[in-house]
């Protein structure tokens, strides 16, 4: 059981900001990966296809026999929370452990989240971490454009298009006492350096993908499943559209060449 791989699935590219941290921390893991870059975005569906999406990813996992299944959407980890309770293995979305991560550095009590339009429309944040501590002031934001600059390369925080959205979106919190901002989808760590630059230097940035990679990590630990190999662990890359598409982005969010590394499968199946 130690040895069997962890899968982790997200609506694209967004989800490798988490395999890049999980690899980091537990390099000697066996690691499936799907990417939905067939029906990619998530975002903005209903909830009713979010769930139906993200069953079908699950599933897709399963039959490569893993041990444990991350979502690592934040559209997912909002929309269709429940999905862990259908699941024969440990589970885990990036809400929860983002939320913890924002509660326990902010300082003012003044926090933010900037998501896709189904994770702001679901309030799964804001609850959580009113939930958490009820003497926060949350605030909200979605970025519906994010995800599309990311997946087409548009990610240098000098990049003139890349700043206009960015401040389009997160001008309102300029006057406000926010010192920690949620990055509630796993693209948007990729615009890390731009969103900061935009808000100044007392802002902090909580990336999901790290808080959830840290997160799966003391799981596997408290349930006795780090992998026992002493050698670096196996990657495989899974896709629902074009491998081509996939791994060119890819290679931006890992910092490595990705050719020849994605197969296709039809999701449809599962």
């Amino acid at each position: 059981m130690k040895n069997k791989a962890i899968g982790v699935f997200d609506s694209g590219l967004g989800g490798l900001t988490a395999v890049k941290e999980l690899v980091k921390c537990l390099p000697c893991e066996n690691i499936v990966y799907f990417g939905d870059t067939g029906r990619v975005p998530y975002g903005t569906r209903s909830k009713e296809t979010i769930i139906k999406y993200a069953a079908q990813d699950a599933k897709f996992l399963l039959s490569h026999n893993v041990k444990m299944i991350i979502a690592a959407c934040g559209t997912v980890s909002s929309v269709a929370s429940s999905l862990g309770e259908s699941l024969p293995v440990k589970f885990t979305g990036v809400l929860e452990p983002t939320a913890l991560a924002c509660a326990n550095a902010t300082q003012s009590g003044h926090v933010a989240i900037l998501g896709t339009s189904a994770t702001i429309n679901s309030h799964s944040y804001k609850k959580l971490l009113e939930k958490i501590n009820p003497d926060l002031k949350v605030y909200e934001q979605d970025c519906p454009l994010f995800v599309p600059l990311v997946e087409n390369g548009f990610t240098d925080k000098n990049d003139i298009i890349v700043r206009s959205v960015i401040e389009r979106y997160v001008s309102q919190f300029k006057d406000t006492q926010i010192d920690t901002i949620i990055l509630g989808c796993t693209h948007y760590p990729l615009l890390k350096a731009a969103i900061g630059e935009a808000l100044g230097e007392n802002v902090k940035l909580i990336d999901s993908g790290y808080e959830t990679a840290l997160y799966t990590k003391k799981l596997l630990e408290e349930q006795n499943l780090i992998s026992d190999r002493n050698t670096e662990g196996v990657r495989e890359f899974y896709v629902s559209d074009t491998p081509h598409n996939f791994e060119v982005v890819a290679g931006r969010f890992l910092g490595k060449d990705m050719k020849s590394t994605a197969t296709r499968i039809d999701i449809e199946n599962y």
